[in-house]
């Protein structure tokens, strides 16, 4: 009896460790896009490329800006494992001046939040600032 139980046991403890072997992992090719010196209102629109390098789908759930002047848009699929994906982001080039922001990103990944920061600056089509 006590053989029996020991094996159960056994079983179900290496059932749990394979489970948490399961997850979704987020790769980001670059965590900071920089937009360098940019003429007001020129594109406003970069890409951060990512890939699911785990063994489950990775599902983007919130992707949020640090202000109203940048627009970021996640993909509404799950991305599965190996796949890649991408996050657009539009900074509004109308807004003279340096660019620093973050984009924060929460899904089911076993880090669910990362930030992202885009940077640069925005010159007016003369040259001034």
């Amino acid at each position: 009896m006590k053989k029996i139980v020991l094996v159960l046991f056994v079983g179900l403890l290496g059932l749990s460790v394979t489970a948490q072997d399961t997850a979704a992992k987020i790769e980001f090719k670059t965590e900071t896009v920089d937009y360098g010196e940019i003429t007001k209102g020129s594109d406003g629109i970069r890409v951060f490329e990512f890939t699911n390098t785990g063994n489950a789908p990775l599902i983007i759930s919130k992707v949020s800006s640090s202000c109203g002047c940048t627009i970021p848009k996640k993909p509404e699929d799950p991305i599965l494992p190996g796949k890649t994906g991408e996050i657009q982001v539009k900074y509004d080039t109308n807004r003279v001046g340096p660019i620093r922001k973050a984009i924060t990103v929460i899904s089911n990944a076993d880090t669910p939040t990362k930030v992202l920061k885009i940077k640069g600056e925005v010159k007016a089509a003369d040259g001034t600032k």
